[in-house]
C-alpha cells in the first residue's frame, strides 16, 4: 500500500457495506477566536456532532457500518448498553427508530453519581424514551458487554431476532468507520491549504481512536492522533484502541502500527462522567468564543486535554491542530447545576 494514499484507503472502505444513516462529510471549520485566546496553534474543529440523526454524534458514523450486519442478518431488535446519559444509547435508539427496529437498552446505574436532579430524566435519557427504546436498569459492575449479551439472549428466547451493538459501538467494524473521517479531514485540510499536525479527541471505549490511527497511517502520515483519556482508565483505553485497531486493519487489509497509538492521561480525574474545573472551563470557552456545545463527559474533557497540551507548549503557533467534536450536546441539560449557568 502507498504510504499516503487517500484514494487507496477509500477503495478499501468502499468494500465494507454501510447503511447511510449519517450525514457525511461533516464540516471542518476554523476556530479563530479560540486560537487567539490560547495564542496558537491554529485550531480547527471536525464537526462529528453534525452527523444528523437524533442530534448527531460520532457513534452514528460507527453505526453506519455496524448496522449493515444487523440488516443483513434480518435482525428486528437492536440491543446495547451504557450509562444513564450515554450518547451512544441515544444514537442507537435513534438509528433503531429510523430503521423501524425495536430497541432494548441496558442502562447501567451507579457508574456515575447523579450530578443533578435532572440526570435520570433529561438530556439523553429523555431522548431515549422519545425514540421509543425500552430501558432495562442494571447495576454497574465494570463489565461493559455481559449484561447486553444476556439481554439479547433473553430476547432471542422470546422469539426476537436481536443484534448486539457493543458498548460505545466499539469493535473492529465500528472502528474502521473512523478511517473514513481521516479521508474527509485529508481532503478538507488540503482544500484549506494545511496538513494537520495532530487530530485530538476524547477517547473512552477506544473505537474512534483506533479508526483515526488506522486511517492516518494510510492517508495522513504526518498527522499524530492524540486520544485524551476521559475514563480515568488510560491503560484500559490503550488496550482497547490496540485491539479494535488490529480488528479494523484485518477487515480492511491495511497496516496498523501499535506505536502510533497515544493515549494522553491526566484529564479525566476524578472519574468517568465527572467534570473537573478544566472541563467546565473548556465547555464555557467553546460556547462563549465559538458557539460550540460540548458535553461534560467526552468532548468537554477532550478539549480540556487539548487546551492543557497547548499551554504546555506541545505545538508551535504556526502549526494546525484539529479537534474532533464527538457530539454529546444533549447531556448538557442533565448537568445544568454543575455548569452553574
Amino acid at each position: 500500500m502507498p504510504r499516503s494514499s487517500t484514494a487507496y484507503l477509500e477503495q478499501r472502505l468502499e468494500r465494507i457495506p454501510r447503511v447511510g444513516l449519517a450525514h457525511l462529510p461533516t464540516p471542518l471549520e476554523p476556530l479563530p477566536r479560540l486560537t487567539a485566546e490560547l495564542g496558537g496553534p491554529r485550531l480547527w474543529v471536525k464537526r462529528e456532532d453534525c452527523t444528523g440523526l437524533g442530534f448527531g454524534g460520532n457513534k452514528l458514523r460507527k453505526l453506519d457500518y455496524v448496522l449493515s450486519e444487523a440488516l443483513a442478518a434480518g435482525a428486528d431488535t437492536l440491543v446495547s448498553g451504557g450509562v444513564v446519559q450515554s450518547n451512544s444509547l441515544r444514537q442507537v435508539a435513534a438509528a433503531a427508530a429510523k430503521l423501524g427496529l425495536a430497541c432494548h437498552l441496558v442502562v447501567y446505574e451507579g457508574r456515575v453519581a447523579a450530578p443533578s436532579p435532572d440526570y435520570h430524566d433529561q438530556g439523553n435519557a429523555l431522548l431515549n424514551r422519545l425514540f421509543g427504546a425500552q430501558l432495562h436498569k442494571q447495576p454497574w459492575t465494570g463489565e461493559r458487554n455481559a449484561a447486553i449479551e444476556a439481554l439479547a439472549a433473553e430476547l432471542a428466547a422470546q422469539g426476537r431476532k436481536p443484534f448486539v451493538v457493543p458498548y460505545g459501538v466499539s469493535n473492529g467494524r465500528g472502528a474502521l468507520a473512523y478511517a473514513s473521517t481521516i479521508i474527509e479531514i485529508a481532503r478538507q485540510s488540503a482544500a484549506a491549504g494545511f496538513t494537520p499536525g495532530a487530530v485530538v479527541h476524547g477517547s473512552g471505549s477506544g473505537g474512534t481512536q483506533a479508526g483515526l490511527v488506522l486511517g492516518a497511517r494510510a492517508a495522513l502520515s504526518r498527522t499524530r492522533i492524540l486520544g485524551i483519556d476521559i475514563d480515568a482508565e488510560p491503560d484500559r483505553v490503550q488496550a482497547d484502541v490496540l485491539r479494535y485497531g488490529e480488528e479494523a486493519a484485518a477487515l480492511l487489509q491495511i497496516p496498523f502500527e501499535p506505536a502510533d497509538v497515544e493515549v494522553v492521561a491526566g484529564h479525566a480525574d476524578p472519574a468517568y462522567g465527572v467534570p473537573q474545573a478544566a472541563t467546565l472551563e473548556a465547555i464555557r470557552l467553546a460556547g462563549r468564543l465559538e458557539a460550540l456545545v460540548l458535553d461534560p463527559v467526552y468532548s468537554g474533557k477532550g478539549l480540556a486535554g487539548l487546551i492543557a497540551l497547548i499551554r504546555a507548549g506541545r505545538w508551535r503557533a504556526n502549526e494546525d491542530v484539529v479537534f474532533l467534536h464527538s457530539g454529546g450536546g444533549p447531556a448538557l441539560f442533565a448537568y445544568r447545576e454543575v455548569l452553574e449557568l
